[in-house]
């Protein structure tokens, strides 16, 4: 494919003289990335906090946990998808060229180094630094006198009688252990009188590690506080549940299993049943992965092994503590500020305030935008609870794809069905890892008369959307909130991201012809300020790209900032790199998997990835098309992934009050790319560098620092984005 171009230097001169465009290979392999490679090098920029020592270690400890979640997610999910692939008999390779087989043996290899490289942080570093901090992690071997004898004493009264001692003979075989448990496996010998030796093969036993028990035991320490790991505690005791035989070796391990839901919506009579049947069988998945203790004997991880029916890739060998991220318990019994980051309190803004003037009387005045965690989240509960309690609300209806333990949403929303208003909400019971939660939140809000709806026939409704019918006067009148993130107050505190508030006529009906689509046999409608996937929010956002493209073409300012958390679509990807073809300067803020490939000559030279990976999970979708006030700001649910685009009901929405759009160009987007502190810059060769400037710039601490003044945001108009970092050497 080729074209010509006006540079804008021969456009600024008056001369229409046509620039040949280099053409574009769209079909080379090469080009892209690959996912689950992305994936994995996101983590290792988690790491990279976890080893940063300007961080107070308590801070350092809960982002080396988030790395072992994020592992056992990957495993559960992703590497168990590969497997299934190759099962399969998969023989068609993705955009990079690689075949399931071919990707699962660089997982394998990436995934062993970060490995190594996260209980490095954790041997050298970390460990050292909570003994210093008063928070020693002992070992059995370690205690004397009184605190052994202490430990020995708990083992008894306390853990002895939870624990189930499980044989594995030709009569006992071995036991399912399930996803994610922490076990320790036995070898025996019986004990003989006399001086023969038993020559026989010793026994092989199974002891459950109980995970109703607090995974540390705390002991008296001179100095500070010390703990010993439960499973060592059992381990330096397990003689105790076998009478009559020798404890010869033993090692701690822990399995993990394909845990993704396999439901055919199309012959499921009642998803609902279908889906807690699923979850009763999810526990029975196969093994992906088997950790054990590094000094475990090679006799007995292969025993294990063999049991599990996994190969040698599978197989991570781990010089500490297992599930590292219950480690971060530590924190819960020191509460010392010096060891963990200063707290965060949100405000809320001015003109929100005060708190006691209904939301609905603000947004007859005009938008609001909210960026969280920086500003509460209180407004989005308030907006909803308000309504329940409105007597001029006629109706509410809402998305529910995660919520918190104790959602103030269900109880707004069940109060609401009380008070007999007309309540909808569509709760998403498919959301991976959140079915049984989903289940027993529609339970709930069925049994307090609210009309609940599963979703949509083959499709996740990802969409964030509320919207509340009222009467004023002689009429009815509609506020809508529509965000990048769940209604999940909890995670509102730690993830970043945008609420927009509106009361406009044309966003309104918008949404009311989303939930009667989703919730009835409504044909899709023609959106007037909305873009929905599945039905035509892909195509919008490639046709947004090329008209970028056509403006560079034209010899016109031409830009797109994309903040995200997943660039993978091929189709978006190939837009991108002829837009930068074209002439198009374009940054892209993805915090986690980019399949773009960036800096290939006359491909993707003019476009620039960047990661920030900070104190909050960046989690915003935030599109700006255009130069300077001109920029069109779009915010969404949905990231720029094949998923999201034609497996999920998404929403994308315009940013269209003056100072609101200004604001999240100079703020959301232009601090963004402005970080020198936390940012890193994707390569050519798929490696992150850490970017750096002569003047410190930390996002996020800025965002912080205008939460803490309360500080009015900016409302003058932006007109030009910052220039991107360079990348240190």
């Amino acid at each position: 494919m080729s074209a010509t171009r006006t540079s804008p230097a021969t456009a600024a001169a008056g001369s229409l003289e046509p620039v040949p465009e280099p053409a574009v290979d769209l079909t080379s392999r090469a080009h892209f990335i690959n996912r689950e490679l992305s994936w994995l090098e996101f983590n290792a920029r988690v790491l990279g906090e976890a080893q940063d020592p300007t961080l107070p270690v308590f801070e350092r400890l809960k982002f080396l946990g988030i790395v072992a979640s994020n592992l056992d997610e990957f495993f559960m999910v992703r590497v168990a998808g590969l497997k299934k692939q190759i099962l399969g008999g998969v023989a068609e390779p993705r955009e990079d060229g690689l075949l399931p087989a071919e990707q699962l043996a660089a997982v394998a290899a990436r995934t062993h180094a970060l490995v190594e490289a996260q209980y490095r942080c954790w041997g050298e570093e970390l460990l050292p630094e909570l003994a210093r901090a008063g928070n020693a992690l002992l070992s059995p071997g370690e205690l004397e006198g009184a605190q052994a004898d202490a430990l020995r004493a708990r083992f008894r009264d306390e853990v002895f009688p939870a624990l189930t001692p499980l044989a594995v003979d030709p009569g006992h075989p071995f036991p399912h252990l399930r996803n994610k448990s922490l076990n320790i496996a036995v070898l025996l010998r019986k004990e003989r009188r006399g001086r023969r030796k038993d020559a026989s093969q010793p026994l092989l036993a199974v002891v459950q590690v109980p995970a109703v028990l607090s995974r540390l035991v705390r002991v008296a320490a001179a100095s500070g506080v010390a703990h010993v790991l439960l499973s060592e505690a059992i381990r330096a005791h397990a003689g105790e549940l076998f009478p009559g035989f020798t404890v010869q070796k033993s090692a701690v391990f822990r399995v993990t299993r394909n845990w993704d839901l396999s439901i055919d919506e199309e012959e499921s009579e009642d998803l609902l049943s279908t889906v807690q049947h699923e979850l009763r069988r999810r526990d029975r998945g196969a093994a992906v992965r088997l950790e054990v203790m590094a000094d475990a004997p090679d006799d007995l991880a292969a025993q294990l092994a063999a049991a599990l029916e996994v190969g040698p890739l599978d197989v991570y060998r781990v010089p500490g503590p297992l599930q590292l991220q219950d480690l971060c318990a530590l924190a819960d019994a020191d509460l010392r500020a010096e060891l963990r980051v200063d707290p965060v309190a949100p405000v809320t803004p001015a003109g929100l305030l005060p708190e006691d003037e209904p939301i609905v009387e603000v947004l007859s005045r005009g938008d609001v935008l909210l960026h969280h965690p920086y500003e509460s989240f209180d407004p989005v509960v308030r907006f909803v609870a308000e309504a329940a309690d409105d007597p001029a609300v006629l109706a509410i209806k809402q998305t529910l794809y995660r919520t918190s333990g104790d959602s103030p949403f269900v109880q707004a929303l069940s109060r609401a069905a009380e008070n007999g208003k007309q309540v909808t909400v569509l709760v998403e019971i498919k959301a991976r890892f959140d079915e049984a939660n989903n289940i027993a939140w529609a339970r709930r809000l069925e049994e307090a008369g609210v009309h609940v709806v599963y979703g949509v026939l083959g499709l996740k409704t990802h969409c964030k959307v509320a919207l509340v019918v009222r009467r004023e006067g002689s009429g009815i009148r509609r506020f809508v909130h529509l965000g990048t993130g769940n209604y999940n107050p909890q995670t509102a505190r730690v993830y970043t991201d945008l609420s927009l508030f509106s009361a406009k006529p044309a966003i309104a009906e918008d949404a009311s012809n989303l939930f009667n689509m989703l919730t009835g046999y409504a044909e899709p409608p023609r959106w007037q300020k909305l873009s929905v996937a599945p039905f035509e929010l892909h195509q919008r956002v490639i046709r947004l790209v090329e008209r970028e493209a056509d403006r560079a073409r034209r010899g016109e300012p031409a830009r797109i900032v994309a903040k995200l958390n997943a660039l993978v679509d091929p189709a978006v990807i190939r837009a991108l790199y002829l837009a930068s073809a074209a002439g198009v300067e374009i940054d892209l803020l993805v915090r986690g998997v980019c399949c773009l490939r960036p800096g290939v000559p006359g491909v993707s030279e003019r476009i620039r990835v960047t990661s920030i990976v900070d104190r909050f999970l960046e989690h915003s979708r935030v599109f700006a098309f255009g130069e300077g006030s001109a920029a069109e700001v779009y915010l969404s649910s949905a990231d720029w992934m094949p998923r999201n685009f034609h497996r999920r009901v998404e929403v994308m929405f315009p940013v269209e009050d003056p100072a609101l759009r200004a604001r999240v160009l100079e703020q959301v987007i232009g601090l963004a790319l402005r970080d020198t502190v936390k940012a890193h810059r994707l390569e050519r060769d798929g490696s992150y560098r850490r970017l750096s400037g002569a003047l410190p710039v930390r996002s996020q601490e800025l965002l912080l620092e205008h939460a803490r003044r309360a500080v009015a945001p900016p409302r003058a108009v932006i007109r030009q984005l910052p220039p991107p970092p360079r990348a240190s050497s």
